[in-house]
């Protein structure tokens, strides 16, 4: 079984990996999340995720390496975490009762190659998630909770936010944090290329 460190300090990712059954360990990074001027929400994922990926990799011997980001798009705007508790009632006003996008960049580098270079895979995945007309009271109360802080988009569907979650087209797990079925399918590709 092949060994990954996942390069996030996230619970949520660690968990889906964990019942997905992946052998892991976790190695947090420190990696400056900026938004570039005109930078696509793909683009800034995959980016971060291959910048997270690299930050870890003289820490992963013969290990493969996992890097991920994830936001939420509406109307065009970019929802990465909340920076405080008014941040995410903001954000939660942008997606009462509308469609959006959450969008995951993934980097996947591969164990040591013999007199190679490690195998680097960068992708990204878009689930679409529609949430329920939200009434100010519901917001307050769901901000008073606390889940949404640590949030991109300021909400946790897999918590107190599900019941407010309509509708959703794509990769449950990647509105979580971390889409498992393209994590499987792109370390297929490094374990195919490195047998």
């Amino acid at each position: 079984m092949l060994q990954l460190l996942l390069a996030s300090a996230s619970p949520r990712r660690a968990d889906l990996l964990r019942t997905a059954g992946f052998d892991f360990e976790v190695k947090p990074t420190n990696v400056d999340e900026s938004l570039r001027a005109n930078e696509l929400p793909e683009a800034y994922v995959k980016r971060l995720a291959e910048a997270k990926a690299t930050a870890v990799i003289g820490f992963a011997g013969n290990r493969a390496v996992v890097g991920a980001d994830t936001v939420v798009v509406v109307n065009k705007e970019i929802l990465g975490k909340p920076t405080n508790a008014g941040d995410a009632s903001r954000m939660l006003h942008l997606l009462s009762g509308r469609h959006h996008d959450v969008v995951t960049g993934l980097t996947v580098i591969g164990p040591p190659l013999v007199k190679q270079e490690r195998l680097r895979l960068t992708s990204f995945t878009t689930t679409r998630v529609k949430v329920a007309a939200l009434s100010e009271s519901e917001i307050e109360w769901y901000v008073a909770t606390g889940e949404p802080l640590d949030k991109a988009g300021a909400y946790a569907i897999q918590g107190l936010a599900s019941r407010f979650i309509t509708h959703i087209e794509g990769s449950y797990t990647n509105v979580v944090g971390l889409p498992i079925s393209l994590v499987y399918s792109m370390l297929k590709k490094v374990i195919f290329v490195t047998s």
